[in-house]
């Protein structure tokens, strides 16, 4: 039987949070790796993700078509991860979601490679948010150029080193009081461990080509406690003000310039404006997480592992030391 050593996996955002992931998952599973990313000489750290040999680091911008052409020669497999949160200077939601999406997804089917796309639960052609319609002619174009390829939607991915847990637990840390945006918006926050596997589990083959995923965690929570159970495993009491989406999206025109946690901008504002779970039809179609054979692991479970370090007094606040 042929050896997945055989196999050449060519990873685009193989270095973000997600993409650490992925190739870890990919490298238990014995497959050659290929990391593209923009910075390889900042990306050395994947090199212990597998074995000697095994992961191997390349230059390509989404924005240059050569580049991501030479970047998945003689793969056979081709994931893209490549997104972002926030816009900044030629990194924008259409040059990185939608034309980079549609650049990573001819040169698959030119290479004859098989192509796994991650977008995001919320895509939408007709939403508000410029980040989702991005995403949703990022899934239109990877459709159209691949049709065989399997996409995943996930709703919010939580895990060490996010953007999302990390953030909140950072504010509280600095804060007395915690504006809440969105607060009875629903979210299915989503283990990045999981989406790793559910990802190098279409590497294997499978999930459905030519399928759409929709990727939920084990429970459906409010913003708002979402935000109450990261204070309590950080042990901070803190109050949580509301605040309407019109003001929210006010102050956002200043606090997109902000550095860090304090950053927020207009778009990630409308985009708390809608629910961001599983959808039903997927549910039923089996297009899930657990139609793949994966249990979700909750934030409950999964968060108190990484948190700690936001405690007052660390790992040993519960230990009354």
């Amino acid at each position: 039987m042929a050896s997945n050593l055989e196999t050449l996996v060519t990873v685009f955002g193989g270095s973000g949070f997600l993409g650490r992931n992925v190739v870890r998952a990919l490298c238990k599973r014995d497959y050659r790796v290929r990391v593209a990313v923009r910075r390889p000489e900042l990306a050395g750290y994947l090199q212990p993700s597998g074995k000697v040999g095994q992961v191997h680091t390349v230059q390509a911008n989404l924005r240059y078509p050569a580049s991501v052409e030479a970047a998945l020669r003689d793969s056979h497999v081709v994931i893209n991860l490549v997104g972002i949160l926030a816009e900044g200077g030629a990194q924008t939601f259409d040059s990185v979601q939608a034309k980079g999406a549609e650049t990573v997804a001819k040169a698959a089917a030119a290479a004859g490679a098989r192509l796994v796309h991650v977008s995001a639960i919320g895509a939408d052609a007709e939403s508000p948010s410029r980040y989702a319609r991005a995403k949703a002619a990022g899934e239109a174009a990877v459709s159209a150029a691949v049709p065989s390829a399997t996409i995943f939607r996930p709703s919010v991915i939580f895990g060490p080193e996010d953007q999302f847990t990390n953030r909140f637990a950072a504010l509280a840390r600095m804060s007395p009081v915690l504006p809440l945006i969105g607060g009875e918006t629903k979210m299915q926050p989503v283990y990045v461990g999981d989406v790793a596997t559910a990802i190098a589990d279409a590497v294997d083959g499978k999930a459905k080509a030519g399928a759409t995923y929709e990727l939920g965690g084990a429970e459906v929570l409010t913003m708002r406690e979402i935000i109450e159970a990261i204070l309590e495993i950080t042990d901070r009491e803190r109050m949580l003000i509301p605040l309407p989406f019109g003001l929210a999206r006010f102050k956002a025109a200043f606090l997109q310039f902000a550095p860090g946690a304090f950053k927020l901008t207009p778009d990630q504002v409308t985009l708390l404006e809608r629910d961001n779970v599983v959808s039903e039809a997927a549910k039923a179609a089996g297009l899930t997480l657990e139609g793949l054979g994966i249990t979700p692991d909750s934030l409950e479970a999964i968060a108190p592992q990484y948190l700690w370090r936001f405690r007052p007094a660390g790992q040993f606040q519960r230990m009354g030391v």
